[in-house]
């Protein structure tokens, strides 16, 4: 059974960092794309960042410069670093892998989802 379980969530104060981690079970992940994602309360799901397992990334325009993500492809983890946090940014954050090498910003590419970590940023 494929689980992906994410931590790291919380709440903190703008201009801190946050760093959130996905563990990924029950299969390899060494041969797909790993993403991440955030849904703000009212919003639409949205694209954060993807990483493959050949390294290349992709960022949302919103998170270029502030978000690093990365990944330990042994350990079949995903990390996102956060850093320059601001209210906007308050979501609940979710991990995703999508089988394949190739690098996709669109969520219903994805094949596999965690169940979410909130983040709260506060002004």
């Amino acid at each position: 059974q494929v689980q992906l379980v994410e931590s790291g969530g919380g709440s903190v104060q703008a201009g801190g960092s946050l760093r959130l981690s996905c563990a990924a079970s029950g299969r390899s992940f060494s041969d797909s794309c790993m993403g991440w994602f955030r849904q703000a309360p009212g919003k639409e799901r949205e694209f954060v960042a993807a990483m493959t397992s050949g390294a290349n990334t992709a960022y949302a325009n919103s998170v270029k410069g502030r978000f690093i993500i990365s990944r330990d492809n042994a350990k079949n983890t995903v990390d996102l670093l956060m850093s320059s946090l601001s209210p906007e940014d308050t979501a609940v954050y979710y991990c995703a892998a999508r089988r394949g090498y190739a690098i996709n910003t669109d969520g219903v590419a994805y094949n596999y989802w965690g169940q979410g970590t909130q983040v709260t940023v506060s002004s």
